[in-house]
């Protein structure tokens, strides 16, 4: 795209007439955005995005990291009110479409399931070799009585959902009947379940052995982790049928896993629209992109827009 800065501040100076063209270095804050985003992508958006955005747009990112299905909810019920929203997977944001909350949303990212461990615990060395030849299968490890796994929320985050989908995708690919339940034990599982930051800050220091993320997520750490195959990761879009082979029942509403990919979607009751919608179209450029690369995001994989 031929997106550039002076593009980016020409025109969103004419839609929220804050917002002028600074000299390069300049901190003064024009204008400001509110955006709700995935809880995974808080290192991408504190670290990369954000610092870009105040610097060359002058643009404050005020952001709000959450699970993305409690945040589409929240969006869709009128309870908060972002200028833009960021989700992983398309179910949250087809719950913001379907209730009129924006009109569309396009594809900005892409990334896959990864079992991620903390470097402290006694089953580091055999998850490092996990499905080598001659060394355990990563499930069976998991599969131990003492490993303490972490997961998030089902009931508000794409990721507890996730994990829940891979794992039977996993019983089906190596023939590991109730697989799932050995390692989950109940999908609702309190034992396991922790806010999304909370997963990787506990992994850190020890108090987890191993626990379901994005790749982005440990990786950003330095933290370990193993990669899935893509039958089973959700990260492959060729495998989209293959995925929709399990699904989840919870609370009377049948869920079923899709490709990961992140969508990116200006709110119809954005208060600065042509400011929101800019940043989505900078995310897409070679700079936003290079930006998502670099905290270990893939590209959107060729994904549709998402329509009302």
């Amino acid at each position: 795209m031929g997106f550039t800065r002076r593009a980016f501040l020409k025109s969103a100076a004419m839609g929220a007439g804050a917002l002028l063209v600074p000299m390069r270095g300049e901190a003064r804050i024009k204008t400001r955005l509110h955006v709700a985003y995935a809880g995974s992508m808080g290192a991408l958006m504190h670290n990369g995005v954000a610092p870009v955005m105040a610097r060359e747009f002058a643009t404050l990112i005020e952001g709000r990291a959450q699970g993305a299905l409690g945040l589409a909810h929240m969006i869709a019920a009128g309870v908060i009110h972002p200028d833009v929203f960021i989700s992983i997977t398309r179910g949250p944001m087809d719950i913001v479409l379907g209730a009129g909350k924006a009109r569309e949303a396009f594809a900005i990212a892409s990334t896959e399931l990864v079992i991620a461990y903390s470097p402290h615990t006694r089953y580091a060395q055999a998850l490092g070799a996990a499905d080598r030849a001659g060394h355990e299968a990563w499930w069976r490890i998991l599969e131990e009585p003492g490993v303490r796994f972490g997961r998030t929320d089902p009931l508000t985050d794409p990721q507890g959902l996730n994990v829940v989908f891979m794992m039977r995708l996993a019983e089906r690919y190596y023939r590991a009947p109730h697989l799932a339940r050995r390692i989950l034990g109940p999908v609702i599982n309190h034992r396991q379940i922790f806010p999304e930051p909370e997963v990787m800050a506990r992994l850190q220091g020890g108090q987890l052995d191993a626990s379901s993320a994005y790749k982005t997520q440990p990786a950003a750490l330095g933290l370990p982790y193993l990669s899935l195959p893509p039958q089973i990761n959700l990260g492959d879009a060729a495998y989209e049928k293959a995925y929709d082979a399990v699904s989840l029942r919870l609370h009377g509403t049948i869920h079923r896993p899709s490709p990961l990919v992140f969508y990116a979607a200006v709110l119809t009751a954005s208060q600065n629209r042509t400011a929101a919608s800019h940043f989505i179209e900078w995310l897409r450029t070679p700079m936003g992109q290079a930006i998502l690369h670099r905290y270990h995001y893939d590209g959107p994989t060729g994904a549709a827009p998402l329509h009302a």
